[in-house]
């Protein structure tokens, strides 16, 4: 007699009830069911237990009879895919119950005027991330089993076959894993998605929800993520003045991070976020939804391993939920903040905390550098740009621990390399970007100069890095070390400047060191030119601002210098014991001007340890009366 097996599957939902479905797994063993039960019955790989009946039977008999498949995939997922019988074929309603995330999703579609088309019923495919549901010339659906909370996640296509490569026309029986069974010709066929229908449809497509399923798609099941990243960055810049109700920047950066890094270990779905969209709200066209909770799956394991021992780790996730398991950059934002302030103040923490946080931004971007081939025409990663450094170096920092802290049976170099290849990624990403508009516009180097007026080409630039910079502040996400600096020349060069000042203010335009210096440097003291230079160094912080101030040789500049310089020895003044500090009678013919001059003098003279504070400027009470008497002069027109 045949070894048998027998198993039993509860389903409940308020629509459709299957109670207790028994089967047995032996050769003799036959039930009514239009296709297979495939499910893990060993560690070793997976038997199919064939519930079909031979293309030789009556073909009219299938719609009699419900359509059920239980589906696993290497991450640990379960699904049972459940069609019932169908009275009518006005609309098509089936169910998938995620039994590893504790819920099923029922789904009605509307065929409208085509149904009375309809001879064929459905086919459930398994396509490993993806469950395919699929009714010949009337609709393709891939739902997304790994992440199948929002529904923007899934694709929902009418009317085509074109989302497979070589699906036959006929009945198909699906065997192991992504094979089918063409029950007509008797041929084999492994089921692919078609990769240049998918990128053609996130071209055409309006609706959002299409744009995000067939992202998420292409990149998670693409065989050539290069090809694939390239494409959808040629589609984020054709259109980057397009509104859609998610950011594709943000989506893009995030999802193909996360799928650089997933096959390295199966709980990164839980680790790291998967989308930039928490929620959505907006209903898909001719499709209607049902969310119900399911009871978890009882498993006995005392040993567990491979698939069962991930598919235990996902029930005992949902069992005991946790949803703070997934990296969150809140702790990053407010150290970063931290760091930022103490620079501003001059009590920054022991030196060998900073060191290390740079040290990892040096491993992010020399790991960067090292997977990039060609040579970049954009001007990035070449100067030190310490902010944006600290913020790598923390994100590096954060999540390492972050994954330590979770991934218990992964060795620690591993996990290293995982954050050091997900941080690069994520620049990677927005290089890529740049470059893909530089290379359009054919820029060369020497934009960056401000003695000449913008193009539309670099307008165009412009207006990319501005969203790419939307995208990654709201998210708190690194960008690449030179990003302001190219930013902000661009901005000088196409923005009006009440426009510019606006942007600077704003926040959107940070004006960094070397920005300004170049800008010190490359415009002459034209009347224009002067009005910039002062609204640029009136918001400077003051460590750059007095190093900038020294580089314009203008009346205006020492003003400037000579203002902060009195206000510091009056300060330090405040701070000693008070006492006569002129012994001098001054006759009518001083100003005002000569006795703070003989005041600063006598200051000079007598101080005690200020020559450290002040002397590093070669500012004097000298240099302060000359840049006094000539702004006098240049606001008398004399």
């Amino acid at each position: 007699m045949a070894e048998q097996r027998l198993y039993y599957i509860d389903l409940k939902t308020s629509r459709s009830t299957l109670k207790c479905i028994q089967f047995c797994a032996d050769e003799n063993f036959n039930l009514m069911f239009e296709a297979p039960l495939d499910i893990s019955l060993s560690d070793s790989g997976f038997k199919l237990v064939n519930f079909g009946c031979g293309y030789l039977q009556d073909q009219e008999k299938l719609s009699k009879y419900l359509t059920l498949c239980v589906f696993t995939n290497r991450t640990g997922s379960l699904c049972v895919c459940y069609s019932p019988k169908f009275d009518t074929w006005e609309q098509i309603t089936y169910s998938v119950f995620y039994l590893h995330k504790g819920y099923s999703k029922t789904f009605t579609a509307a065929l409208g005027s085509a149904h009375s088309q309809v001879t064929k019923g459905i086919t459930f495919l398994n396509l490993d991330y993806y469950v395919a549901v699929y009714l010949p010339g009337h609709f393709f659906h891939l739902l997304n089993i790994q992440h199948p909370d929002l529904i923007c996640h899934s694709l929902f296509l009418t009317g085509n076959n074109e989302v497979m490569d070589m699906l036959p026309p006929g009945p198909l029986q699906l065997l192991s894993g992504s094979l089918m069974l063409d029950w007509c010709s008797g041929k084999l066929y492994r089921a692919s998605l078609n990769q240049s229908y998918l990128l053609g449809r996130l071209w055409d497509t309006r609706l959002d929800c299409e744009k995000m399923a067939l992202l998420h798609c292409v990149l998670s099941c693409g065989q050539d993520p290069e090809f694939l990243e390239a494409q959808i960055i040629q589609w984020i810049s054709e259109n980057i003045s397009a509104y859609y109700s998610f950011d594709p920047i943000q989506e893009f950066i995030i999802a193909s991070s996360y799928w650089s890094i997933y096959p390295e270990t199966s709980n990164m779905d839980k680790l790291l976020p998967y989308s930039s969209v928490l929620t959505w709200n907006t209903e898909i066209p001719g499709i209607s939804l049902v969310t119900e909770e399911i009871p978890l799956p009882l498993m006995k394991v005392h040993s567990a391993k491979n698939y069962w021992e991930k598919l235990n780790a996902n029930l005992e996730y949902v069992k005991y939920s946790k949803p703070l398991l997934h990296y969150n950059n809140s702790v990053v934002r407010r150290e970063w903040h931290s760091l930022i302030s103490e620079e501003k103040t001059g009590k920054r923490r022991s030196k060998a905390y900073v060191r290390n946080i740079l040290d990892n931004a040096v491993k992010v971007i020399s790991n960067l550098e090292a997977k990039n081939s060609e040579p970049r025409v954009t001007p990035l990663l070449q100067e030190e740009d310490s902010h944006q450094r600290l913020l790598v170096g923390l994100m590096v920092s954060e999540l390492k621990d972050h994954l330590l802290r979770h991934l218990q049976g992964v060795e620690k170099k591993k996990i290293e390399q995982m954050v050091l290849d997900y941080s690069s990624k994520m620049l990677d990403l927005i290089c890529q970007i740049l470059e893909t508009s530089w290379r359009k516009h054919n820029l060369h180097p020497w934009v960056l100069h401000f003695n000449k007026r913008a193009s539309a080409a670099e307008s165009a630039v412009f207006h990319i890095m501005t969203r790419i910079l939307e995208a990654t502040n709201s998210l708190f996400l690194p960008l690449p070390p030179g990003f302001h600096t190219l930013h902000m020349v661009l901005g000088v060069c196409c923005l009006p400047l009440h426009n510019l000042l606006h942007y600077i203010d704003s926040g959107v335009l940070l004006l960094t060191e070397t920005a300004v210096t170049r800008l010190m440097q490359d415009l002459d003291n034209t009347e224009k030119n002067e009005k910039l230079k002062f609204s640029i160094i009136v918001r400077l912080p003051p460590l750059i601002g007095q190093k900038i101030c020294r580089l314009w040789d203008h009346p205006m500049s020492s003003n400037i210098i000579s203002r902060k310089h009195v206000k510091r020895l009056l300060h330090y003044h405040q701070k000693q014991p008070q006492r006569s500090m002129i012994d001098k009678s001054f006759s009518v013919e001083f100003l005002p001007l000569n006795y703070l001059i003989e005041t600063l003098t006598e200051i000079e003279s007598s101080n005690q340890g200020l020559d450290a504070f002040i002397g590093h400027d070669n500012v004097d009470a000298k240099f302060v009366e000359e840049a006094a008497l000539k702004h006098t002069t240049m606001l008398l027109g004399l």
